[in-house]
């Protein structure tokens, strides 16, 4: 059975250190609900690498629907490297929940399009732990223009399952 870091490996992926926060916020909190398990709550992740935006501009006016997807799949890796920070990538049980939001040229409409490239990315590194509900919403703002920012709720188990 192969881990969500060989299939990272596997993708060609490298995991990302996990991003610092932009604001006064924490990049994740965990919330214990019994039985050995607890929710992750991710803060949206944008598409930053190493300290640098990736993609800024609404779409699809200043950013194309492929340019897009690419951020939506930053935004997926930052929200990977959050989980690895926080508790490591073995503990995840489900992911549970997915908000994306697009910033979007009036009258676009394919943010659930956008969104998909960072739910297919969930499901490739962890498996069907990876599939999640999800919500896709376009908006006027996000900030530094971003294009994508994308947050999770994932529920993990307290320890890692190879642990014992």
């Amino acid at each position: 059975m192969s881990t969500p870091h060989d299939r990272l490996i596997a993708l060609g992926l490298d995991l990302p250190a996990a991003p610092a926060p932009l604001a006064a916020y924490v990049p994740s909190i965990l919330v214990p609900i019994g039985e050995g398990r607890a929710l992750l709550y991710v803060a949206g992740q944008v598409p930053i690498k190493d300290g640098t935006f990736t993609c800024q501009g609404s779409v699809p006016d200043h950013v194309s629907v492929d340019q897009a997807q690419e951020a939506a799949r930053v935004c997926a890796l930052n929200i990977l490297a959050q989980v690895e920070a926080a508790v490591g990538l073995t503990r995840v049980e489900q992911v549970v929940q997915v908000s994306g939001y697009v910033l979007s040229q009036d009258g676009f409409g394919d943010q659930p399009l956008v969104i998909n490239a960072a739910s297919d990315l969930l499901f490739e590194v962890l498996g069907e732990a990876g599939r999640h509900s999800r919500v896709s919403v376009g908006t006027n703002a996000l900030p530094k223009s971003v294009s994508v920012e994308i947050a999770a709720v994932v529920l993990v188990r307290s320890s890692d399952p190879r642990e014992g």
